[in-house]
């Protein structure tokens, strides 16, 4: 069945359509700068498609939330588990509900983190729910960023990962992505690639303008009319609308964003007494708190980096042989433990960041002497952890104990101490730790970080959280075979009661 979407007019007033089915198979990419429609362009699609078939959009600034209200549109607020935004997805797929993320109020990272928790659900739902999905994901170089930025390594693999496979290996899984971007050059090429359709609109950098032309096929002296298209006015290619560049004016549409470009209105009369007005503080203002964002450093310029390449390397200098007596690495190691147990001594050690505890480290080892080179900070993490536990010698030597600690590497290095607490009190059948224990541990005086990361080892299976009938807390371990006595999860903190007793 061919579905024919009217975008709007094209020269001659002709009307512009959109194969709807070959866009399926083929995918889109829309780049503009900001202000050039591209928003309007999205609406203008999903609008025309939208009794036709099922649709996903990826709404960082949650614009497209209106769309519920017309359409029927069922909005996700992203502030959720990767877990549980993953499992949303495959039923998504499984229900064909059309919907919308709404990334709006979290950081770049966490809307990253989100994106690709949710398309990775979509893409691995089961085959038997394989139906088409128009997947649109507005300002894609969010998602898919042609270079390293300021969010984690690990939040933008996952990212890149998840628009990757929607571009490349979606459209077997009935995914047909359409992604709309400020910059091509901001854009991971391998991402853009995929697209098979182009509607670019207005653009003033050359790099831009070079390489819309580019994908459009047109001679490099064409490329200046991207600086002239009108808001609203782009250039498409592609077999699901022409096979020749075409120009096209997007038609209008019947919903509209929560957030709109900027219009001049009139200023306000003068009030009486401005000074009043802007001196005089507001007995509400007391309780908000006000956030200050530091501003990142300013990158080196290229005569700096230059400078630093051109600098010659000084030789390296002989190692001078040490004037302290070699000991054995059993005897070493005794000496680094010994450390790591006097600087957990501290009662404020827990609350202490990493980077601070390892200088302490460091300055405590050339106290003692200890020979060699000291520990690289990876290692040192590791033996934070385990010296936050301190297990007797029978526990240590334990299988139980052996296989805690191959799950702990599984984990990331500032929850390995609270999962090895864990272990350590199901194997011995202590009672479970109250959630100040925990968040002490944890290196947080919330209560509840301490609880949602229970919930984050038991949404991995690696652990069990259950209630007795006195509301008391159990936690199982099933590849232990062990479990926890009860414990109040609203006690205080045993360590520092009990160190706060004996003093």
């Amino acid at each position: 069945m061919k579905v024919a979407i009217d975008m709007g007019v094209s020269t001659g007033h002709t009307p512009a359509t959109l194969d709807l089915e070959e866009l399926l198979a083929t995918r889109l990419l829309v780049q503009g700068n900001s202000g050039s429609g591209k928003s309007h362009l999205l609406r203008r699609l999903l609008e025309q498609s939208a009794p036709w078939v099922q649709q996903c959009i990826i709404d960082p600034e949650g614009d497209f939330t209106t769309l519920s209200e017309r359409f029927g549109h069922q909005v996700i607020d992203a502030t959720r588990t990767e877990a549980e935004l993953t499992r949303i997805a495959g039923r998504v797929r499984q229900h064909r509900v059309s919907v919308v993320l709404n990334l709006e109020g979290l950081d770049v990272e966490q809307q990253m983190r989100a994106a690709a928790a949710f398309l990775g659900g979509m893409f691995d739902a089961d085959r038997d729910f394989w139906y088409p999905v128009l997947v649109v994901v507005d300002e894609a170089q969010l998602f898919a960023p042609s270079a390293a930025g300021e969010v984690s390594d690990e939040a933008r693999k996952l990212s890149l990962g998840a628009m990757t496979n929607l571009m490349c290996r979606g459209r077997k899984r009935g995914l047909a992505g359409v992604i709309a971007t400020q910059r091509l050059a901001k854009l991971a090429k391998n991402v853009a690639a995929e697209a098979s359709n182009f509607l670019m609109g207005r653009t003033f950098l050359d790099i831009d303008m070079a390489r819309a032309a580019d994908l459009l096929g047109m001679e490099k002296r064409q490329a200046e009319q991207f600086r002239d298209l009108a808001r609203g006015h782009f250039v498409a290619l592609g077999p699901a609308i022409s096979r020749r560049p075409l120009p096209v004016t997007i038609g209008a549409v019947e919903t509209s964003a929560r957030s709109t470009s900027p219009k001049l209105t009139p200023l306000p009369e003068a009030p009486v007494d401005a000074a009043e007005l802007i001196f005089t503080a507001d007995p509400e203002e007391a309780t908000r708190p006000v956030v200050r964002r530091t501003p990142p450093p300013p990158p080196p310029s290229t005569n700096e980096l230059l400078a630093q390449l051109s600098r010659s390397r000084p030789e390296a200098e002989p190692v001078p042989q040490t004037l302290f007596p070699e000991i054995d690495e059993a005897e070493r190691e005794r000496e680094i433990d010994a450390i790591m147990v006097e600087l957990l001594g501290d009662p404020d050690a827990s609350f202490r960041t990493v980077a601070v505890l390892y200088q302490d480290f460091l300055v405590r080892c050339r106290i003692r002497r200890v020979p060699g080179e000291p520990p690289a900070l990876p290692l040192f993490k590791r033996k934070l952890a385990v010296a936050r536990v301190a297990p007797d010698e029978e526990i240590k030597q334990s299988d139980g104990w052996q296989q805690a600690l191959s799950l702990s590497e599984t984990l990331t290095d500032d929850v390995q101490g609270v999962f090895l607490v864990l272990a350590q009190a199901a194997l011995t059948g202590a009672p479970c730790p109250s959630d100040a224990t925990l968040a002490r541990l944890y290196g947080t005086h919330s209560a509840s970080r301490a609880r949602r990361l229970l919930t984050w080892f038991e949404e991995r299976g690696l652990l069990v959280v259950r209630l007795d009938f006195r509301n008391n807390r159990v936690v199982a371990f099933p590849d232990l075979g062990a479990e926890t006595a009860a414990g109040d999860p609203n006690g205080p903190d045993a360590l520092v009661e009990g160190r706060d007793a004996a003093e």
